[in-house]
């Protein structure tokens, strides 16, 4: 554990808090958070995972753009549930995108764990898009993802980040519940 990786989570804890209070700050917060923890991963040779928190900047930016822009955001989306089909095109490109990241850095890098590394982060990118939807299913997705993550994270010495994706875990079980109860959901 380090005074980074101390800094990182309680920023993480802090920005997951404010999201869900929908206060602008969740966004600035959350992306010196994920800065940090991409530097955090390539110290330790998570690459795959350093490369999500990179594309989890990149949606901070795009989040809180749309945040401070009510004039362009459109009609709220509605909580639903994916099909079967669209369900397992959407694992199958978390599957594909698995391999490809996991072969990459097996052969071109020393990631300390490529395969895993890179199925945690495909089937993340799948549930980030999920969740950006509102499909219930992202919740489920997200709790199986991080219950790995944090597994990962205890491997490989990062005691706060696994504490903070055991947290994640059970926001994960707040949501899917939470979702569930959606009204747009019940009338679908």
């Amino acid at each position: 554990m380090s005074g980074l990786e101390l800094f990182a989570a309680v920023l993480g804890v802090i920005a997951v808090w404010l999201t869900v209070r929908q206060n602008i700050w969740c966004w600035p917060i959350g992306l010196v958070m994920v800065v940090l923890y991409s530097w955090i991963f390539y110290d330790v040779k998570l690459y795959s995972d350093m490369l999500l928190q990179l594309v989890y900047a990149v949606l901070n930016l795009y989040g809180w753009w749309q945040w401070t822009r009510p004039d362009r955001v459109e009609e709220a989306r509605q909580v639903s549930r994916l099909d079967t089909p669209t369900l397992m095109r959407g694992l199958g490109v978390g599957l594909l995108a698995s391999i490809a990241l996991g072969a990459a850095m097996a052969h071109w890098t020393d990631a300390a764990q490529p395969w895993l590394d890179a199925a945690l982060t495909g089937f993340s990118l799948v549930a980030q898009v999920w969740m950006a939807q509102k499909r219930l299913q992202c919740w489920a997705l997200w709790f199986v993802v991080d219950v790995i993550f944090v597994g990962l994270f205890l491997y490989k010495g990062l005691y706060l980040t696994a504490a903070l994706y055991a947290l994640f875990t059970l926001i994960a079980v707040r949501g899917w519940v939470e979702w569930r109860r959606d009204p747009a959901l019940a009338s679908a």
